[in-house]
Order: C-alpha cells, then sequence, then structure tokens
C-alpha cells in the first residue's frame, strides 16, 4: 500500500460521480476500507465505468464493499459488470462484499442462483464479513469422496 511522504496511509476523501443514469458515491469508513455506492439504474450504459469506480483506489484498498441498495433498476450487464469486478478484486487481494436493492437481488437469483457472489444483508454485516471471513472460494469441480 503507497504511503505519505511521512510514513503514514494516505488519506482518502469522500467523493461522488454522475454516470449516465447512474450516480457513484465512495466513503471510507476507516483505513483501507471503502464503502461505493451506486444510485439510479446500473446497466450497459455505465457497468464498466462502475467497475472502473470502484477500484480506481485498489492500491489503498484492502476491503470492499459495494452497496447498491440506491439501485432501482439493474441490467444483465450489471451483473456482468459484478463478475468483472469479483474476478479483479480476486487478483488485487480486496476483499469486498455485495449488498444488493430488491432489483439486484431479483437478477442475481436468476443469475447467481449458486449464490457465488459475497452477498450480505446490510453494511454493517458487509463490513464484518470482509473484515473477518476468510475469502469464498469457489469450487468448479466437486471434490469425490
Amino acid at each position: 500500500m503507497p504511503q505519505a511522504p511521512d510514513g503514514s496511509p494516505p488519506t482518502l476523501t469522500s467523493d461522488n460521480r454522475v454516470c449516465h443514469s447512474a450516480q457513484f458515491q465512495t466513503r471510507w469508513p476507516q483505513p483501507a476500507t471503502a464503502v461505493v455506492s451506486a444510485h439510479g439504474e446500473l446497466d450497459a450504459a455505465n457497468g464498466n465505468q462502475f467497475v472502473e469506480y470502484a477500484l480506481r483506489n485498489s492500491e489503498q484498498t484492502q476491503w470492499l464493499v459495494i452497496d447498491l441498495t440506491g439501485l432501482t433498476f439493474f441490467a444483465t450487464a450489471g451483473f456482468s459488470s459484478l463478475h468483472t469486478l469479483n474476478v479483479q478484486c480476486a487478483g488485487e487481494n480486496i476483499r469486498w462484499a455485495l449488498v444488493p436493492s430488491l432489483a439486484v437481488d431479483r437478477l442475481l437469483r436468476i443469475c447467481d442462483p449458486d449464490s457465488t457472489l459475497p452477498i450480505c444483508v446490510d453494511i454493517a454485516n458487509a463490513l464484518t464479513t470482509v473484515h473477518s471471513d476468510p475469502p469464498r472460494l469457489l469450487k468448479l469441480i466437486p471434490q469425490t469422496s
């Protein structure tokens, strides 16, 4: 993790970005812990930008909570974005969790019926999960006895 000239971690501040029909916001409730929220609609017009926005401070992020409770529309392109985010977080060793809205939850029941994405019921639960649980590993081949 990069450090400031005095050796301390850099200070990150909350910010907002509007992207098509969505607004993205980041806050830092604890050092190296980002909560990235989306409000509005997440679809093909802004899904890739959401992933870029969520991971733009990846060098300073060890724990990430994606708060999608403010989304009123979530397209299949949004699911593809979450899959991309999952892969990139694994590659950068960032522990992450997702808090879905009703629209997101509806699509995840279809696109992720085995719950492979790290879904939590609220932000407090997601923060506890990313800070305490070991990473979940996806098993592609069933183990034989």
